[in-house]
């Protein structure tokens, strides 16, 4: 399995991880853990695997004084407004509201990237964008387990979250073409920290841990652990090897994960509208990543 390869394996992962996390993380929260403790539980413990993890893997690398303030922003934007604005977005607007917003992250890091990185916006990638958009689309308004009232405060949380992302995405390339990445997620974890420790302190002191059963206990460890640590971890090897874009697009599947892991614990049938919209997804996966299998070209890979 070349590099590339396993780039995208890795970006699949960390992606069903996420598609997992809507039905798991409901186990635990907001009955056992509010959001901004949960949150934190997760920085916590996923700064500290990091750490270990980067020491195993470290050369020695130092961070250049002004590449603090670099990293400073993507701990603000992709650990703490974009897991803050996501619990508190979706508090605020319906499921169906925060998912389709989300949807248009893809096309947030393709122009940022365009812009900024000079990353070309084939015909191929641009079409496989509108068929994502259009599948995923189709998969969350065929949802049935629509829930909550929307509120424009909300829906503008969860699009500054999907913005969050996107510039944690696009921002993080020159880094990692600089450092090693997991140098990078590391600090970059560590700022996030500093910054969500405000939020979520209060949350976690009052959380009954004696009332936790195995259930909630085995929900509360995946969130932690795989959605935060294993999930980031995936994400940082794909971005390192992939473009940005390419890396952003697999969003587009979180719906088709979490739509298959709710069709086996329901054992509901699957419906024409959900096939074709799977269709439409994979078929822009396949766009998206012709021609240049999705390597950012631009970014030495580093040796194993």
């Amino acid at each position: 399995m070349n590099k590339s390869t396993r780039a995208h394996a890795a970006i699949l992962l960390a992606n069903l991880i996420y598609g997992a996390n809507f039905s798991i993380a409901k186990v635990a929260m907001p009955e056992y853990i509010r959001p901004s403790g949960f949150i934190l539980l997760r920085v916590i413990v996923a700064l500290i695997m990091f750490w270990i993890f980067s020491k195993m893997t470290d050369k020695n690398e130092k961070i250049a004084a002004k590449d603090h303030v670099l990293l400073f922003m993507l701990g603000m934007f992709g650990v703490a407004i974009n897991q803050l604005l996501f619990f508190e977005g979706l508090s605020r607007t319906s499921n169906i509201n925060a998912a389709l917003i989300m949807t248009s992250t893809p096309i947030m890091v393709m122009a940022a990237a365009s812009v900024l990185h000079k990353e070309r916006i084939s015909w191929a990638r641009g079409l496989g964008i509108v068929l994502g958009v259009g599948g995923a689309s189709s998969l969350i308004l065929a949802r049935k387990d629509v829930s909550g009232n929307a509120t424009w405060q909300g829906d503008l949380m969860i699009l500054i979250n999907a913005a969050s992302y996107a510039i944690f995405i696009v921002g993080s390339k020159p880094l990692m073409k600089k450092y090693s990445p997991w140098l990078v997620i590391r600090w970059t974890f560590f700022y996030g920290l500093l910054l969500v420790l405000p939020f979520g302190y209060q949350q976690v002191s009052l959380i009954e841990w004696e009332t936790f059963t195995l259930p909630v206990w085995l929900a509360t460890a995946y969130v932690i652990i795989a959605t935060t640590f294993f999930a980031y971890l995936f994400n940082t090897y794909g971005l390192h090897h992939l473009s940005a874009s390419v890396v952003s697009f697999y969003i587009y599947l979180q719906p088709v994960f979490a739509t298959l892991i709710s069709l086996l614990i329901t054992h509901e049938r699957v419906t024409v509208v959900q096939l074709i919209a799977c269709l439409l997804i994979f078929s822009g996966v396949y766009l998206v990543n012709k021609r240049s299998g999705g390597v950012d070209d631009n970014v030495p890979l580093p040796k194993e």
